[in-house]
């Protein structure tokens, strides 16, 4: 009887999609159009003077959080960007700006020129709620290729300070996923069931640099929030480099340890400033640096490598007034000076 195979055949196929799947079809769905692209240049120095810098594109991924077009993404994917553009699914581009970053945590959160339409606010959730185990999304743009969901679960829970591997999570609060990640994904959400934003993406551990075979990584909503929202980061335009132990031995650093500043955003307080960043290129100790810039020795009077530094710095950005003076204390072709500017 074909007529009673094809009806068989048909309810067989239905049936072979279960409910699960239509759920998370709907959470997708539901929380995609708080997802962007961001697409960013940044200059590229030339290793000799005089010579014409060149401009790098890179691809990221980060959230609407505000109706008035605020959103969050990892501070790695926009510290030095001079130029930052989002875009929506369906929409147009739009540019956007930093206006606090904690490169520590890995989090920045961004003003966007307008918010198109279509765009629709992410709702932060609670990432200490979140356990092993529990299901989540990641929505973002791996690769460049915009609106993509992967799916897996929480995998680990990591402190500040904690070892992985070989590497310390510094001052990152961190949820460990099995959810696919790959390059382009940093700075997305990452959403639990209820559709909330539970975390950042930051980064992967693994030996090819792709997410298979790997662990990836992604900044609690909580710490985010915190820096961000609640503290008020401020973007200083600079991407560097913490030296210590041989490395600042071997660069002649009058104490244990600085800042190397390896690249500075166009127009950011760091350039304002008049902090140099570095041209020549080497690979040092399994390190990838830029050499020929300042090294910081410290901020507002606090030397980089002194106990508990980077809390005490932030503590006193947070009490810098308008109209404040800020001061630098950095190392430039072998002579300590001191850099003042007054803070915005």
């Amino acid at each position: 009887m074909p007529g009673a195979a094809v009806l068989l055949a048909a309810v067989s196929t239905r049936y072979l999609i279960p409910a699960h799947a239509h759920s998370l079809r709907a959470l997708f769905q539901q929380v995609a159009p708080s997802v962007a692209v961001i697409e960013t240049k940044e200059r590229e120095p030339a290793e000799t003077e005089g010579a014409e810098a060149t401009a790098e594109e890179y691809t990221g991924s980060a959230f609407l959080i505000s109706a008035d077009g605020k959103m969050m993404t990892a501070a790695h994917v926009v510290q030095v960007a001079d130029e930052i553009r989002v875009k929506f699914r369906g929409s147009e581009t739009v540019k956007a700006r930093v206006i606090a970053s904690d490169p520590a945590a890995d989090v920045a959160l961004l003003q966007l020129d307008h918010v198109p339409p279509g765009a629709r606010v992410a709702r932060l959730g609670d990432a200490d709620r979140m356990e092993v185990g529990d299901e989540v999304i990641v929505v973002g743009a791996p690769l460049g290729v915009g609106q993509t969901m992967t799916w897996g679960h929480i995998s680990g829970r990591h402190s500040p300070h904690h070892l992985l591997g070989d590497v310390d999570t510094g001052e990152q609060e961190l949820l460990q996923t099995d959810a696919a990640i790959s390059p382009g994904n940093s700075g997305g959400p990452m959403f639990n069931r209820d559709g909330e934003v539970v975390g950042i993406v930051s980064f992967i551990l693994s030996e090819s640099g792709n997410a298979t075979p790997g662990l990836s990584f992604v900044v609690t909503s909580n710490l985010a929030k915190k820096l961000l929202l609640e503290e008020k980061s401020a973007w200083t335009g600079v991407e560097g480099y913490h030296l210590k132990g041989a490395l600042a031995r071997g660069l002649n650093l009058p104490q244990p340890e600085g800042i190397l500043v390896e690249r500075i955003a166009a127009g950011s307080p760091a350039q304002r400033l008049g902090l140099r960043p570095g041209r020549l290129k080497a690979h040092i100790d399994d390190e990838d640096l830029r050499l020929g810039g300042d090294a910081i020795l410290a901020i507002q009077g606090i030397p980089i490598g002194a106990p508990d530094w980077r809390q005490k710095i932030r503590a006193a950005d947070q009490q810098l007034a308008a109209g404040a003076g800020v001061r630098i204390d950095v190392l430039r072709a072998g002579h300590k000076l001191t850099l003042e500017s007054t803070a915005p």
